[in-house]
């Protein structure tokens, strides 16, 4: 059996889940394929909510056996975007199965917990420069992981001037490519909100294995 997904993010770069969604489900020994629609080149009217995308999905009449739907939960409990996302299903796509995926504050928490992928992405991968980052769930209490995450590859890159202000342009492809190389099980594996994300997915796959 082949499980078709759709993946729905908060943005493009955020489509760097959908190995970890395939990686999920090698584990379970379940072949998927996943679709991630760029709304904007598939010019679809669509809005920025869940519910918005997912009524832009449907209009690419595409067949589903799941989808897998991030938001992050900013400043508010993770619980709310879970209520948000299973409200949106429910009002647009009421026979789809879901999984939410919400990171505590924002998905750059989770990235900020490796260091070699870091300074990889950063093009400086022996660089020698000191970068505190956190250590374990307190990636999760830093107030704009966003900023935090652009910041730090900022400093691992060794890039000044000019060069680092192109640099710095590229920010979506640097924050995407890390989400690519994020080892799952790396010290990511040790926040919950990241736990929630697998155990959640490897349960509805075994639901669809079933």
């Amino acid at each position: 059996m082949t499980a078709r997904v759709l993946f729905i993010g908060e943005g493009t770069s955020d489509n760097g889940l959908a190995p970890h969604v395939e990686y999920v489900a090698a584990r379970k020994g379940l072949d998927v394929s996943v679709t991630v629609p760029d709304f904007a080149l598939l010019r679809l009217p669509t809005g920025h909510s869940v519910r918005d995308k997912l009524r832009a999905a449907r209009l690419l009449q595409g067949t589903y056996d799941l989808a897998v739907l991030h938001r992050d939960a900013d400043r508010g409990p993770a619980q709310d975007r879970r209520d948000e996302i299973a409200a949106a299903v429910d009002a647009e796509w009421a026979e789809l199965r879901h999984v939410s995926v919400v990171p505590v504050r924002m998905l750059e928490a989770w990235l900020l917990l490796d260091e070699t992928c870091l300074r990889k992405v950063a093009e400086n991968p022996r660089g020698r420069v000191g970068l505190d980052l956190p250590k374990g769930a307190a990636a999760e209490r830093i107030p704009d992981p966003k900023q935090h995450l652009k910041e730090t590859l900022a400093r691992a890159s060794g890039y000044t001037g000019r060069r680092l202000d192109q640099f710095q342009k590229r920010f979506p492809q640097h924050r995407r490519r890390m989400l690519e190389l994020l080892d799952p099980e790396g010290p990511v594996a040790g926040l919950p909100s990241w736990r929630c994300f697998v155990d959640d997915l490897g349960r509805a796959f075994d639901v669809l294995d079933g």
